[in-house]
């Protein structure tokens, strides 16, 4: 019976996963502005026992005929939005245990920039950080943003992003032997400069000539973490991740890819048990299943045709409401030019494109089927009891080890995830008794096997198949 690794997925902006629910009364999620709302939230996680607080990050939004749309601002759907790096040395100094993983692009800043950053976190939070690598997020947007004249096609980001993990990587761990750092202070030396090395790196779309200046952090490399269930996103994470985020679409649909990850990764010469996969979990747990069907209710009752079709044109470049509701979304074929189609948020354009045979979704169905769940995972409700029921079926049903808590009304939501589910979990044997006191994220997430080392090994062989 496997442990279920909990961690909750936010944004440092008005509300999660492109749905409308800042303005409910349970809701304090507006406050995002407010050091002290981050503090509370990181607080409660690292006594309830959580593994991590992850942060999804980007500077897009959404964009809809090339422009801002009126209901992205007035509803907060995915913008607007901070910068939670800043956030984590402050949370990690309120917490003990907490691990706290944030998204970071390999599409613009240098992968020396990435890694100097990483360093830094991970001494500054005692080996607690993570790094949720991605090639990019509304990439239309952020395009004219930087002032690129043209978005980079989807599986060459995914092409560029190997080659910027393997320079970060040669800097955490080339750059300084492990007894390096001396800090001597009667002796006078810091450093043992003949145990630094110069990192040469000649690749397709970096380079590097030089020595890491941040000297090794409790964890080397911060936990490697991926979210994309494209094909080539699968690919990237059999080579390269630790965890990796799913979505949760349907349980058939998301099992599949979760077993076709594990068996690239075996094809990499990976463990493909060593693999942390979670998927998104939208949870509303009250004492009495009444009490979160009426939650649950209120929440759906704010939803509407425009904030969906909003949040889907800022991931994938497509306005559902300028299609015919009722044809599937193979009408884009018809026209010359598909634009973006395909090169921006392909997990969410695959997922209604069938290659089993089965029916293709209409419009329609679309915006009924993201209403009240937007980019968010699978969505269960009730008391301790039920949401635990669904939670086990759901790690045996996907082979999961552990979800992404997507909550709707925050803080409320995670606080309730505290203290109703969790002590149900923990009953069953599927949570510890205690939270653990790992020093690192990565020995709390994976254990302290020396994934580096045989990553190294892997690379060597190419994969069956690739």
């Amino acid at each position: 019976m496997k442990t279920i690794h909990l961690g909750v997925f936010e944004v440092a902006g008005p509300q999660v996963g492109g749905t409308l629910s800042w303005p409910h009364p349970r809701s304090s999620s507006a406050r995002f502005h407010e050091l002290d709302h981050w503090v509370h939230v990181a607080k409660v996680l690292d006594a309830g026992g959580f593994d991590f607080l992850f942060f999804a990050d980007g500077y897009g939004y959404p964009s809809v005929a090339g422009d801002l749309p009126e209901t992205a601002a007035r509803g907060g759907i995915n913008f607007p939005s901070l910068d939670p790096a800043v956030l984590i040395p402050a949370l990690a100094r309120e917490t003990e245990r907490l691990g706290f993983v944030v998204t970071s692009s390999t599409g613009l800043d240098h992968p020396v920039q990435t890694a100097r950053r990483f360093a830094s976190l991970d001494h500054f939070t005692g080996g607690r950080v993570g790094w949720n690598i991605v090639t990019g997020a509304s990439q239309n947007t952020v395009a004219e943003l930087f002032g690129h004249r043209t978005m980079q096609a989807h599986d060459a980001r995914y092409d560029q992003a190997d080659e910027y993990l393997d320079l970060a990587l040669a800097l955490w761990q080339d750059s300084w032997e492990d007894d390096a750092v001396r800090a001597d202070a009667s002796a006078g030396v810091y450093a043992d400069r003949d145990k630094l090395h110069r990192v040469e790196f000649e690749g397709e779309h970096f380079r590097s000539s030089g020595y890491f200046t941040v000297d090794p952090s409790p964890q080397r490399v911060p936990v490697l973490f991926q979210a994309g269930t494209s094909g080539r996103g699968r690919e990237y994470a059999a080579r390269n991740a630790e965890c990796v985020f799913v979505q949760g679409t349907t349980v058939a649909q998301t099992a599949a890819n979760v077993a076709d990850i594990r068996a690239r990764a075996a094809a990499w010469g990976r463990d493909p048990d060593s693999i942390r996969i979670l998927v998104g979990l939208t949870v509303t747990v009250r004492p009495t299943r009444a009490e979160a069907e009426q939650l649950r209710a209120e929440f759906e009752a704010l939803q509407t045709d425009e904030t969906v079709a909003t949040l889907y044109a800022g991931n994938t470049g497509i306005d559902l409401l300028a299609l015919d509701p009722t044809r599937d979304l193979t009408q884009l074929l018809d026209g010359a030019d598909a634009g973006p189609v395909g090169q921006m948020g392909q997990s969410n354009i695959d997922r209604f494109l069938p290659k089993d045979g089965s029916k293709a979704p209409t419009v329609r169905q679309i915006l009924d089927d993201l209403k009240g769940k937007g980019t968010r995972g699978f969505q269960v409700w009730g008391s301790p009891a039920d949401v635990a029921d669904d939670l086990e079926r759901l790690m045996d049903e996907v082979d999961l080890d552990g979800f992404l808590i997507e909550p709707i009304f925050d803080p409320a939501d995670l606080e309730d995830v505290a203290t109703l589910l969790v002590p149900e979990l923990r009953r069953r044997g599927r949570m510890p008794a205690a939270p653990i006191a790992a020093p690192t994220l990565r020995e709390r997430l994976i254990g302290s096997e020396d994934y580096f080392t045989r990553r190294a090994q892997a690379a060597e062989s190419v994969p069956q198949g690739s």
